[in-house]
């Protein structure tokens, strides 16, 4: 597998089944795929096509999904009312990280955020994730802030 046959497109509905398996895949503590919300997962992703600016971005290497990820374009009240994106759910296969996979995905989301004129593009990780962090780091990105969650339910 080259860099060559890697393909970025948009998410399907038809790519649901395949997101849920990586991102299971991709859990800290990888989990069995929960196949309950096929039909969720399949309704998000057409509502997140038609959503301006936001989108599943999936790469694809010999016709099969290997990767996903979300970005989420919001209007920021500061930077003055500025656009800002968020990069969500990323997730390669495991039996092909180190590979350029996650290089070419994460470049083909920062290359659209910088298209819709973002000011910049922000993510997540896991604390236990220090490989993600490391790679993260390499493309550039700087840890600057804290996150903090309030699940609910």
């Amino acid at each position: 597998m080259g860099r060559s046959d890697l393909i970025v497109r948009e998410a399907a509905a038809a790519d649901a089944r395949r997101i849920i398996e990586l991102i299971a895949m991709g859990a800290v503590a990888p989990t069995e795929p929960d196949l309950d919300g096929l039909r969720g997962t399949a309704a998000a992703l057409v509502e997140i096509a038609a959503t301006d600016g936001s989108a599943v971005l999936v790469i694809e290497s010999e016709r099969r999904v290997v990767g996903v990820c979300q970005l989420i374009v919001f209007r920021h009240i500061s930077h003055g009312g500025g656009l800002c994106a968020e990069i969500e759910s990323m997730h390669v296969d495991p039996t092909l990280r180190g590979r350029g996979v996650g290089s070419v995905l994460l470049a083909a989301a920062v290359d659209r955020a910088r298209t819709l004129g973002c000011h910049r593009v922000q993510l997540t990780s896991n604390k236990a994730r220090t490989d993600a962090h490391r790679f993260y780091v390499r493309h550039g990105f700087t840890a600057t802030h804290e996150g903090f969650k309030l699940v609910f339910g």
